[in-house]
Formats: C-alpha cells, sequence, structure tokens
C-alpha cells in the first residue's frame, strides 16, 4: 500500500480536535499518511503575523494533498485569514471545483452534490474604493467570469452527472445579470450536446433556495458560480442534519495537491471542551482518500458514519464509535 505526503493544518478553536479524529479514522482503514503540520490559521496570524509564507506554498506543491480543520479567531481583522489563506490557497493551487455532498435518510431525504466554481466570480477580488471614508464614498465589487473558469467546471459537473443519476442543475440568476449569467448559460448548454444522456434543468438562485428547502428531493448534481455556490451550499448544510455533518472538497483535478475541511467554523466557544461533533471533518477525510485513490477506504469510512451522525458523546468517542465501526 502507499504512503501519502499530506499536509495538516489544524488551524483554530475545534480545528486541531476534529482533524485528530479524521486522521485516526483514516490510520483503522490502514492508509498510511505521512503528515507534515503546520502552524498556519488565526492564532498564527496574532502571535506574530504570518498568514502564508511563500516558502509554505512551494512545499504544497509537492504534497499528495492538504487537511484542514478550521480557521479564524476573534481580534483577527475580517478577511485576513479568508483571502490570506483560504482564498489565496485556492488561487494559487487552482483549486477551481468546490464538491460539497449532501445526504439526509428517511422518507423524504435527498442525496445531492453541489459543484461551486471556486476559483472566480465575486470573490476574484476585483474592485475598489473611491473617495473612501467620505459621504461620497464608492466601492465597486465585479464578478470576474472566464469561459475557462466556467467550462471546465461546468464540464466537471456533467461529468460527476453521467456517473450518478444523469441530472444535472444549473443555478444562477440570468434575469438579472445579463452578463456572466449570459455566459454560464451558454456554455452550460453547449458543454450538454457532448453529454446527451445527462437531463438538464435551470433554477434562478432565489428559487433554488425554496427548492432545497421545500422540495430538496429534485436534485441530483447542481453546478454554480462562487458566491451563489458559497451561500448555496450552507443552506444545503442547514437542511440535511446541520453544517456540523456538512464536508467539502477543493479540487483540481488534473494536477497538485487538492484541499479537504469540513465546512464548519473554528467554534472558538467550545475549543478543548471535546464538545464538537467530527463527522464532517471525518467525511472530508473520505473525500481526501477518495483523491488519493484509496475508494474502497473511503467507502468504508462513509459507511461507518451513518450509524454516528446524530451520534451524543464526545469529539473523541464519537471518533472512537466510527473507528469501532469499521473494525466490524
Amino acid at each position: 500500500m502507499s504512503s501519502y505526503s499530506v499536509g495538516v493544518i489544524g488551524g483554530d478553536g475545534i480545528g486541531p480536535e476534529v482533524v485528530a479524529e479524521g486522521l485516526k479514522v483514516i490510520a483503522a482503514t490502514g492508509v498510511e499518511l505521512s503528515t507534515t503540520d503546520y502552524d498556519l490559521g488565526g492564532a498564527r496570524y496574532l502571535r506574530d503575523g504570518t498568514i502564508l509564507p511563500d516558502e509554505t506554498l512551494a512545499e504544497w506543491r509537492d504534497l499528495d494533498a492538504i487537511y484542514l480543520g478550521a480557521v479564524g479567531a476573534p481580534g483577527v481583522p475580517r478577511g485576513v485569514i479568508e483571502r490570506g489563506l483560504l482564498l489565496r490557497m485556492r488561487f494559487e493551487l487552482d483549486l477551481y471545483i468546490n464538491l460539497r455532498p449532501f445526504k439526509l435518510d428517511g422518507d423524504n431525504g435527498h442525496d445531492f452534490v453541489v459543484i461551486r466554481e471556486n476559483t472566480e466570480g465575486a470573490y476574484a477580488g476585483e474592485g475598489g474604493f473611491l473617495r473612501k471614508g467620505t459621504p461620497h464614498e464608492v466601492a465597486t465589487q465585479g464578478s470576474v467570469n472566464t469561459r475557462r473558469g466556467a467550462e471546465r467546471c461546468i464540464r466537471y459537473a456533467f461529468e460527476l452527472a453521467s456517473e450518478r443519476n444523469n441530472h444535472l442543475t444549473l443555478v444562477h440568476k440570468t434575469n438579472v445579470l445579463a452578463f456572466s449569467g449570459d455566459l454560464w448559460q451558454r456554455t452550460f448548454n453547449e458543454v450538454a450536446l457532448e453529454y446527451p444522456a445527462v437531463s438538464t434543468d435551470y433554477n434562478h438562485i432565489d428559487a433554488a433556495c425554496i427548492y432545497f428547502v421545500q422540495d430538496p428531493q429534485r436534485y441530483d448534481v447542481i453546478v454554480t458560480d462562487n458566491l451563489f455556490g458559497d451561500i448555496l451550499t450552507d443552506l444545503g448544510g442547514a437542511v440535511s442534519g446541520g453544517i456540523g455533518l456538512a464536508s467539502s472538497a477543493n479540487l483540481n483535478p488534473e494536477v497538485g495537491p487538492s484541499m479537504f475541511e469540513p465546512v464548519h467554523g473554528s467554534a472558538p466557544d467550545i475549543a478543548g471542551k471535546q464538545k464538537a461533533n467530527p463527522i464532517a471533518a471525518i467525511l472530508s477525510a473520505a473525500h481526501m482518500l477518495k483523491y488519493l485513490g484509496e475508494p474502497s477506504a473511503a467507502t468504508r469510512i462513509e459507511a461507518a458514519c451513518e450509524p454516528h451522525l446524530n451520534m451524543d458523546g464526545s469529539t473523541s468517542e464519537i471518533g472512537d464509535a466510527v473507528v469501532a465501526e469499521l473494525a466490524k
């Protein structure tokens, strides 16, 4: 069995606690990781001003994957860690696919995946101020959309839909965002011609939010832009058992390391109290194993998590329960 080089960013708050459980579960599958810990996040920034050194980023390019717990600490100015660490990581490593699955068992359950474009849109940083701090201040925030960026994301979503249930929904706001929406819709329609077996649909973002709450069963795979995807996937977590169960993968399917993280925040109010549910981090670890070419181990982890999604217990107790399930 291969050993994979993985950079581990425990980060802030509950991050190190949930990451420890994810690594424990991976070890129980027999998959071997060679890990390197990176002290990054809000606490590191407050300590010495470090966010993401160039030499660290260079090291990451030689890794097989990156596993992140959560970042963010009280006292850090808004946006410093988000832009300087998370977004820079996505942009520099070209992690252009954000994949978030949502599943809820039961009579009215659902099972769908959101594919969010991860390197463009409103988060690309285009914009600025004019006359800042005066009564006549102007702020602009553009949305950067390229044909290449939209197409590679849409094509990935079509491929995923063809592996699942052959249904793909584009979510945007084409009636108002006449330029970016037009680019996305035209690209979607053209790529769809190459996948005749995949049925397609379109929803405005506001309608999709309603359907997520009232009728999520209609969805299989959804593809959308960066900002809409950010909002929609948090709502997806809320209607699928809570954001504490939501996992994610930030992928470059072609080259270099991809990054895997739970969607939840650092929750500094419960840090160190063993109150955090590690399931989202464990499921993110399963995504990482799929990416590393260990699908059997990933499937075993997902199955082992199922009986413990709503388990009462400490962080380590839940992790131990998943390990015990793997041993059955």
